[in-house]
Formats: C-alpha cells, structure tokens, sequence
C-alpha cells in the first residue's frame, strides 16, 4: 500500500487527480467526479476543521466496533457500498474547487507527516496509529481515483 506521508506516494495521487476532467464518469456508483472530490475532502476536514461534529457516545461505539476495521486495514473497499451520512454528497460541486481543497489537503497531510498522525484522536474511530491513518487516507483515495479510472 502506498503512503500518503511520502512524497513521492502523495505526487502520484496527485498526478492521478490531475488526470481527471469535469466530464470524467464513475465506473460504478452515482457521484460526479466534482462530487466524488467534496466526498474525498470530507475525511480531511474531519482532520482539519470544525465542520463535522464526533458522533455521540453510542455511535463512536458502534463506528469502532464494526466499522473501524474495514476502513484502518488494508483490503478493497466494496463497490457501492453505504457510507456515512456526511459523506454523502447530493449537491452539484464546482470541479476545480474542489480538486484544488483535495490536493492541498493531500499536500498538507503528507507535509504534517506520520509523526502528528501517530495516536491522534479520529472524530469517529478514536485514537489510530500512523498506519491506520495511512490505510485509511489512502484506500479511501485509491477507492474513489478507481472509480474514475485513473
């Protein structure tokens, strides 16, 4: 799996972002590529703004119990498969946009570097290792740019 810490692994994402156009269409699912990118960020601001409230106590519960694993271990997502209800982008996205918050979020995140990633706390699933940061950054991104082709 690649890392999203290193640089060279986040210019590849990158280069596989940039590869995309407005009128690029999914191979499966139902979002727009400009939507599919306001998906995507959605992970990073739950890093790195206020936007997104942490689940009340019951459902961190349930998020860590049966969800955590599918998400912080490597293995393929499920094409189509349910997603939280923040992630679910219904609304028209300006493609630049947001492919430009998605590379600066990419940008930063490989730039803060596994150290502050290292037993930070997820507004979902607790405390994670670097490495589950890692898996979760980069299967959540490799998921959706192989929805696109690229």
């Amino acid at each position: 799996m690649k890392n999203v810490f290193n640089a060279a692994d986040s210019a590849e994402i990158i280069e596989r972002i940039n590869k995309l156009t407005p009128g690029a269409q999914p191979l499966w699912g139902k979002m727009s590529v400009g939507q599919m990118f306001a998906h995507c960020n959605v992970t990073y601001e739950m890093v790195y703004t206020d936007k997104h409230k942490k689940p009340n106590a019951f459902l961190r519960f349930i998020l860590k119990t049966f969800i955590k694993k599918k998400v912080t271990q490597e293995g393929p997502y499920i094409k189509n498969s349910r997603t939280a209800p923040q992630f679910v982008i219904t609304e028209t996205k300006d493609f630049d946009a947001e492919k430009t918050r998605l590379i600066d979020f990419i940008k930063k995140t490989q730039e803060m570097g596994a150290g502050f990633f290292d037993g930070k706390e997820s507004l979902s699933f607790g405390k994670l290792s670097k490495d589950e940061w890692n898996i979760m950054f980069y299967k959540h991104l490799d998921h959706h740019l192989n929805q696109f082709g690229v």
